[in-house]
């Protein structure tokens, strides 16, 4: 009897300090949790180059290009700014000959550099925007890549961020010009030249006779035709001289094209012929 009121009495204990025992091992694994060592944002360098299609890097020279990074999943902006530095070494940048797949940049080839404090590895988007140099001309692209904490995404190249088009920038007719007087014909120059501000000429290494350039004309809203400019004579310039064969208002459209690429730019005038 005395044994197994000994029993019944333990077991009755042992029912009451079943909860005690769960709730001082919840306790204890509360104050382990809070007691471990917080997980550390580890320094992560980036360096950000924007390339001019088939040329070289926006850099200074064409006001830089404007860079956002930000976590892809949250939309969270982590660092902003501009492209900074020369267009690069000429020789380094372009090869006559393979797939331009050796090292591009030299340390005074345009970056952005920062520095990001990451806990976790981070799936990372750049937008960059330029030239800001010719905002008429400015264009946007989007790149994502994954980033580990502390594994730096700063050597050799970097992340290089392609840029199409080439920057046009109408010269003559200014928009919106009133012509005065009766004329046949106006002036159209436009100049062109890569996205990086490389100049383009006959012969040169961005050949001037590569690249179609050409108006597409409107007159009062309806289309008229397309006139081919020629180069004008001086570095990066085409012109033609554009026939007016009634009255109204001109809208007309220059643009660049690559046939071997399709790489494009354009701008845009409007003027009024009386």
């Amino acid at each position: 009897m005395t044994t197994h009121r000994l029993s019944h009495a333990g077991g009755q204990y042992a029912g009451l300090l079943r909860p005690r025992r769960l709730f001082t091992l919840a306790v204890a694994l509360t104050l382990t949790f809070i007691n471990l060592p917080p997980v550390h944002a580890q320094p992560t360098d980036i360096t950000v180059r924007v390339l001019s299609r088939d040329a070289k890097f926006i850099g200074s020279s064409m006001g830089g290009a404007k860079i956002t990074l930000r976590d892809a999943h949250t939309g969270q902006v982590l660092a902003t700014g501009l492209t900074s530095g020369s267009t690069g070494n000429t020789g380094t940048v372009m090869h006559d000959k393979g797939g331009r797949r050796a090292r591009l940049t030299d340390n005074d080839a345009a970056k952005f550099v920062t520095t990001l404090d990451l806990d976790a590895p981070t799936l990372l988007e750049v937008e960059a925007f330029a030239p800001l140099a010719q905002p008429q001309s400015a264009l946007r692209v989007l790149s994502s890549q994954w980033v580990i904490p502390g594994k730096h995404l700063s050597g050799g190249d970097g992340w290089v961020v392609e840029m199409p088009g080439f920057a046009v920038d109408i010269l003559n007719p200014p928009a919106p010009k009133r012509l005065t007087g009766a004329s046949a014909e106006i002036r159209l120059v436009a100049s062109v030249v890569m996205m990086c501000g490389c100049p383009i000429e006959p012969g040169g290494r961005w050949d001037a006779n590569r690249f179609e350039v050409r108006a597409l004309v409107e007159r009062d809203g309806e289309p008229v035709t397309e006139y081919p400019l020629a180069y004008a004579g001086e570095i990066s310039q085409f012109a033609v001289n554009l026939p007016l064969p009634s009255p109204g208002l001109y809208d007309v459209t220059v643009y660049a094209y690559d046939p071997d690429t399709g790489n494009t730019g354009l701008d845009r005038t409007t003027f009024f012929a009386p």
